[in-house]
């Protein structure tokens, strides 16, 4: 399954390549949700407050609104979502699922007391947690600290605390040069729960190849530039 994505940075809808460049910027972003609107799911993500330099809470929040309310889209929403209270909050505009990345981690290590706190605000089944990967390595708070960890050896320690993995390839975010579908199998070996796939996909054969490892593909760039072929 294709999913697209609406990544949200000084209230637009932006493409940044490698999540430094921005390639692209939509001011019209609710006209996003008429172009998505038949997908099955929708990912928000605010950019900002994964960076740590402001948010885009209302429009996010907005924006989540409409896609489930009018458009009936099932929604992700994440970026910046560091405490419970937060992802409860955001469970309480109507999200189906919440994104939590940086959170996960502390001091280089998997920071299960936050873990604990989470499930108490807000149920397994409604968190994804995002191992994005730069060179095989998790990185995190706007993929700009890297870790010694590999999103391999997390998955089984993480399962109890989400529904599925989302693992962005940040080496090819935004590039469009075609997804590293050996890695993706690594992590499918690594797991049970259900992955999205991101970074560098462009083409629908591509999407079918990760169908087949049982993988959903979230797709930002080739969407946008209309390359998706």
């Amino acid at each position: 399954m294709l999913i697209p994505c609406i990544d949200l940075q000084g209230g637009q809808a932006v493409q940044l390549v490698r999540g430094r460049k921005r390639e692209l910027a939509v001011s019209d972003v609710f006209g996003l949700l008429e172009k998505f609107k038949s997908y099955a799911w929708l990912h928000l993500i605010d950019l900002d407050s994964a960076i740590g330099t402001g948010d885009n809470n209302a429009l996010t929040r907005e924006l989540c609104m409409q896609a489930r309310k009018r458009y009936k889209l099932k929604v992700r929403v994440g970026g910046g979502v560091r405490t419970a209270a937060r992802a409860q909050k955001i469970a309480e505009w109507g999200a189906d699922q919440i994104i939590i990345g940086s959170a996960v981690f502390r001091e280089g290590k998997i920071n299960t007391a936050f873990l604990n706190q989470l499930t108490k605000k807000v149920a397994p089944n409604q968190v994804v947690v995002a191992l994005d990967a730069a060179r095989g390595h998790v990185t995190i708070h706007g993929w700009r600290r890297k870790l010694t960890l590999r999103p391999e050896d997390v998955m089984s320690q993480l399962e109890p605390f989400c529904a599925a993995f989302l693992c962005t390839d940040v080496d090819r975010e935004g590039t469009m040069t075609g997804a590293n579908l050996s890695w993706f199998r690594e992590l499918r070996a690594a797991t049970a729960h259900p992955i999205i796939a991101a970074g560098g996909i462009k083409t629908r054969h591509e999407i079918r190849a990760l169908e087949k490892i049982g993988m959903d593909a979230a797709v930002g760039m080739a969407v946008y530039k209309n390359r998706l072929r």
